[in-house]
């Protein structure tokens, strides 16, 4: 093992010195100081979660998404987080009799990956797949009593629409459209986690001067609201998943779902919120006083993009100036070619160089740690975007000067196995 200090460009959480510490402290202390706010957040909470973070939420996502129609708090529910509030969602809205979701759920060997490409998942794929799907078929009655507040939808579709985990391409507006009309097709609820629709930053060429405060593209939750007449029936076909973790920080386990208010409503009544009380009561009344005063939108246009923005140019660049001559590759941006965004640069490794290879030996030689494209295959699936010869690097949790210190040992470590290759 190397003795130089480490290196992490596989870690994906925001650096600790871009966490608004501050501002939370203060939130905190004011919160605790109103009796009003203090009992409730005290308390067990209602099993929606705080009232005003979901009415705040509703307002705040209303003026950055702008959708047709006004966001409202019954289409809001707060979560312990986008992984917490993803396993409550396959708890109430699926079965084991009916559906392929994660296999903590019991549905070892059951999932598929759905391959990409610039312009995000590959609809035609995903409409034979579920089109094909015989296993739902004549499975009878299911394991899960009927509840009024339930829907179990036969097939659930996992995404990430923009700037995805691990590649960061962003699923174009005619895909997001196809995506919606596959859904209500074959009774699937799409769950859409848009972690990251808020870090977003126009590329060098763009006219763009990033003040803007909005989405780039309409989320596949509001194309649900509108496209083609509305949702189906009271559920809807896709809920968005949304967290505090990337724009405040992680250890705030606080979150949001939106979507249809009857969909909401049910995920309300998971069992564990309905017996234990709402996640994150405590902490969801000191980020609400966060979105009164604007400080969270305040801390990612002042902090975050520009920070993420300077990453993100420093690792392109280091990139192209020391892995590009190698053969090392950059995956596409996406369908929206005007813009970056999200934490990751997915690469390709020249042939006949390996992820598992390259990051063992870019551990053990230079205390470099990077993300092993195998990592991201969907388990008992095929690899799709050739995964065992592409590495997935952060730029969100290294500063600039390790994040061009880090690529400059991974060339070393290329150079070395290239060699040896040609040896």
């Amino acid at each position: 093992m190397s003795c130089t200090p480490c290196i992490n460009l596989f870690k994906g959480s925001p650096a600790t010195a871009l966490l608004p510490t501050e501002r939370l402290s203060d939130a905190a202390v004011s919160a605790l100081s109103k009796p009003e706010v203090a009992v409730t957040g005290l308390d067990y909470g209602p099993d929606e979660g705080h009232f005003p973070l979901r009415t705040h939420i509703a307002e705040w996502l209303t003026g950055y998404y702008k959708p047709s129609q006004t966001i409202e708090a019954d289409r809001i529910c707060v979560t312990g987080g986008a992984s917490q509030n993803l396993t409550n969602v396959l708890q109430v809205f699926t079965d084991p009799s009916q559906t392929r979701i994660f296999e903590d759920a019991g549905f070892y060997r059951r999932l598929r990956a759905v391959p990409e490409d610039e312009e995000g998942m590959d609809m035609q794929f995903l409409e034979h797949a579920l089109a094909n799907d015989g296993a739902v078929e004549g499975r009878g009655e299911g394991y899960k009593r009927p509840e009024s507040y339930r829907k179990i939808f036969k097939h659930v579709i996992y995404c990430v629409p923009s700037f995805s985990n691990p590649t960061g391409v962003t699923m174009s507006l005619r895909r997001r459209e196809a995506l919606v009309r596959l859904a209500r097709k074959f009774n699937a609820l799409v769950i859409c986690d848009d972690v990251y629709d808020f870090l977003h930053w126009p590329l060098a060429h763009c006219a763009d001067n990033g003040n803007a405060w909005g989405s780039i593209l309409p989320r596949v939750l509001d194309l649900d609201r509108t496209l083609d007449g509305g949702p189906r029936d009271s559920f809807g076909n896709v809920v968005s998943n949304g967290t505090f973790s990337k724009i405040v920080a992680p250890g705030c386990r606080v979150g949001w779902a939106e979507g249809e208010p009857q969909l909401v409503y049910g995920l309300s009544q998971v069992g564990s919120t309905v017996s234990g009380g709402a996640p994150s009561q405590l902490m969801s009344t000191f980020i609400d006083e966060m979105l009164q005063d604007g400080s969270v939108t305040k801390h990612i246009r002042e902090v975050l993009v520009p920070a993420y923005s300077r990453r993100y140019s420093t690792l392109i660049s280091a990139i192209k100036e020391r892995l590009c001559p190698l053969g090392v590759e950059i995956h596409a941006h996406g369908s929206d070619t005007l813009h970056a965004g999200g934490f990751f640069i997915w690469i390709k490794l020249p042939h006949p160089l390996t992820a598992c290879n390259v990051t063992e030996r870019a551990l053990r030689e230079e205390n470099l740690i990077i993300g092993n494209g195998d990592l991201f295959v969907v388990p008992g699936d095929q690899p799709a975007l050739y995964q065992d010869q592409c590495l997935r690097l952060c730029f969100a949790w290294e500063d600039e000067g390790d994040l061009t210190e880090g690529v400059r040992r991974l060339e070393k470590v290329l150079v070395r196995m290239i060699k040896e290759v040609k040896s």
